[in-house]
């Protein structure tokens, strides 16, 4: 890793360069890479989490001051129980993954002696801009050394002292491997976003993490392929057959294990059914987590009528507004879905709901009936949808992906939780014996296509 306050097009073209060299390296000298990155990092977890402190303590005054979100406080702290060491476990978990390149998924005999195959390739050069989370920088450099891709990293200036401390680390290490230093770089200049942006013909694809001015200004201000969401507006929709146990637990988990994290629930829809049954239980169970609840009406006013006073002030009337509101907070939305008949309408008003206001992160649905929630699953326009389960998997980690260099909410060629195989696209490679496709005709001596599929395994 090169600490580098080069002009932007150096940095491109060095790392443009480095990923021409990656690529061909073999998957043993990557996975060589990755256990010296993770031994490094173990090594010095004191001197890294000492640095980490410097800017925790920086970014809250800054928070108390009200310059920062506790939110993105809460983001850049290691020193989290198990951060740091769940940062190392993606590391190697990464390593222990097939190798994502090379990999053939489409094998065709087109005549004798030609066949196509198409086969998996790294991307190129990733741009990943990011804010806080400074285990950004060992996630993106797994993953891009793993899949042959170069990195080109610049993190806010909130997370500064982590960010220099985990690439002299990171540097050392892959130093002493086969992968190129200018695989990853971090670049420190202040004002380098936007010229970077405008290297097209050397990056290939930009990944933004944080905020949503910081993905909206992204897109609106580069060529190149721009893979992020904007915000997580996850929903949960409580349907009038739900098990009450099963709601309280995925309730509370998705809203309450992580709030400031994108997973996390931002608007709860309840069946008109369930506002006298499940919907007090599970509302009684996050307030004493200390969620503050913004209710329609309906919802509002049969919590009122259950809950104990010193309680009370924790429900709030909602706006409209607060249905388009990522509060990375413990707050939730509460909306009542009226009673219909038949009731899969109940589902059908919810799925149209959260279309009309989600941001296509992951959204849930608690039901006991298979008919509800297959009609849940098929008819919710997001990146993950659930059954029965909280929002906070939606994880690379918990994908089994190792970990994530981020979450796509775009229809591109990856969606949700961004691994290996997100990093990866694919190339066409045709192998013949002279064959010209001039000679394939329906006149006099014309050859015929058999186009047939043939099997994955092996070689040809």
């Amino acid at each position: 890793m090169s600490l580098t306050e080069s002009a932007a097009v150096d940095v491109a073209r060095s790392a443009s360069l480095a990923s021409r060299q990656l690529a061909i390296l073999p998957n043993a000298a990557r996975n060589e890479a990755l256990t010296a990155l993770h031994a490094a990092l173990d090594k010095n977890r004191d001197a890294i989490l000492a640095a980490n402190a410097k800017d925790v303590e920086a970014a809250t005054r800054d928070a108390n001051s009200g310059g920062l979100s506790h939110s993105v406080l809460k983001r850049l702290d290691l020193s989290r129980p198990g951060k740091y060491d769940d940062m190392l476990e993606g590391i190697l978990s990464v390593r222990d993954l097939d190798d994502p390149v090379g990999k053939v998924t489409m094998r065709t005999l087109l005549d004798e002696g030609l066949s196509l195959e198409r086969v998996s390739c790294p991307i190129g050069v990733l741009l990943i801009i990011f804010e806080a989370r400074p285990e950004v920088i060992a996630n993106i450099a797994a993953l891009a050394i793993k899949s042959g891709n170069a990195a080109i990293l610049k993190g806010g200036k909130e997370s500064m002292e982590s960010f220099v401390a985990i690439a002299n680390v990171v540097s050392d290490a892959i130093a002493g491997s086969r992968v190129p230093v200018s695989s990853i770089q971090l670049v420190k200049t202040r004002d380098v976003v936007s010229s970077l942006l405008a290297q097209d013909s050397h990056i290939n694809l930009v990944i933004p993490r944080g905020s949503n001015d910081l993905v909206r200004y992204v897109k609106e201000n580069t060529k190149i392929p721009v893979l992020g969401h904007a915000d997580g507006l996850c929903s949960a929709y409580i349907h009038s057959d739900a098990n009450v146990d099963t709601a309280v637990k995925v309730i509370v988990d998705s809203k309450t294990d992580y709030p400031a994290a994108c997973n996390a629930l931002e608007t709860l829809l309840v069946h008109e059914d369930t506002l006298a049954s499940i919907f007090p239980a599970v509302s009684k169970a996050l307030l004493e987590k200390g969620v503050s609840l913004r209710c329609d009406e309906a919802s509002r006013d049969a919590l009122l009528k259950v809950l104990p006073a010193e309680k009370a002030a924790q429900v709030q009337l909602a706006s409209e507004t607060d249905y388009n509101t990522e509060f990375l907070d413990l707050v939730l939305a509460v909306k009542t879905v009226p009673a219909t008949n038949p009731p899969h309408t109940a589902v059908e008003a919810a799925i149209a709901h959260i279309n009309a206001h989600s941001s296509g992160h992951t959204d849930i649905i608690l039901t006991e009936t298979r008919e509800a929630a297959n009609a849940f699953t098929s008819g919710i326009d997001s990146a993950g949808v659930f059954w029965n389960a909280s929002s906070r998997f939606a994880d690379g980690m918990r994908y089994g992906f190792g970990t994530e260099v981020g979450i796509s909410t775009n229809k591109i060629h990856s969606r949700g939780p961004v691994g290996l195989e997100g990093l990866t696209i694919y190339k066409y490679l045709i192998r013949g014996q002279g064959h010209g496709a001039g000679d394939y005709h329906d006149g006099p001596g014309g050859r015929k296509y058999l186009h047939k599929s043939l099997s994955l395994e092996g070689s040809l």
